[in-house]
């Protein structure tokens, strides 16, 4: 199917780390060897995710699992982040299909990793079904918005998917200390407590994105005015409501 009329929506990354990873990004895709292309990338990205989740499931038990799941979220960034930059400098674009693709194994890889801390037992289920369901209601507003709005917006809040991995790569490191933390008194789960912060997060974001959004959808396509009658009508209608 052509894509001559479709109109690439407009990208918002204004994360902290946006600018400097975007220059890097840039200077790793004019190196890669021509052979490797974009949907190497994205697959590798793909595969990775789900194995950082097969490692968070045995990672209780193997301290080279723990590293190795780091590993794959280093190899997820390198994959997800580097397909569409690579695509762009050799001038490859296709910007429906990268973006379809691209958030099906986003909204699959999460699942993979989120299964992998309830298995392993770093979060209890309960957090883990939120902290999906939380992450699954701020990707469809941004589909909705990138579709209705034409905005593809990758950050918020001046923080976006790649300051996320770095969280959770620290955390994993911290993993491998202790998976608890005390607070009040109280022993819990580290990434219990970071899922709960990252649920009322993301469910803010999605609020806040939803209303905007629909704020300024309403101001471009506003209910008609209604027309009161004037003139003859106006007189006509006055008759038969004296009559």
């Amino acid at each position: 199917m052509p894509t001559s009329n479709y109109r690439e929506a407009k990208r918002v990354h204004t994360s902290v780390l946006a600018a400097a990873e975007k220059r890097a990004l840039v200077w790793m895709a004019r190196r890669l060897p021509a052979r490797l292309n974009s949907d190497h990338l994205t697959a590798l990205a793909g595969v990775a995710m789900a194995v950082a989740g097969i490692c968070y499931w045995i990672g209780p038990g193997s301290r080279a699992a723990m590293l190795g799941a780091i590993g794959m979220l280093a190899l997820n960034w390198f994959g997800d982040s580097l397909d569409g930059t690579l695509a762009r400098v050799r001038h490859h674009e296709r910007p429906r299909y990268g973006f379809y693709v691209d958030h099906v194994l986003d909204v699959v890889g999460i699942l993979f990793l989120l299964a992998g801390f309830a298995l392993g037992g770093f979060m209890t289920p309960v957090i883990a079904a939120g902290f999906l369901i939380a992450y699954y209601l701020l990707m469809v507003e941004i589909a909705l918005a990138t579709h209705a709005v034409g905005t593809f917006r990758i950050s918020f809040w001046k923080f976006g998917p790649t300051e996320l991995r770095i969280v959770l790569a620290v955390g994993t490191l911290q993993l491998l200390r202790s998976p608890f933390v005390t607070i009040a008194g109280e022993r819990m789960l580290l990434f219990d407590v970071g899922g709960v912060v990252a649920i009322a997060a993301l469910l803010v974001t999605f609020v806040a994105s939803a209303v905007k959004n629909g704020r300024l959808l309403y101001r471009l396509e506003p209910l008609p005015v209604e027309r009161t009658a004037s003139g003859p009508l106006k007189a006509l209608e006055s008759r038969a409501w004296s009559s």
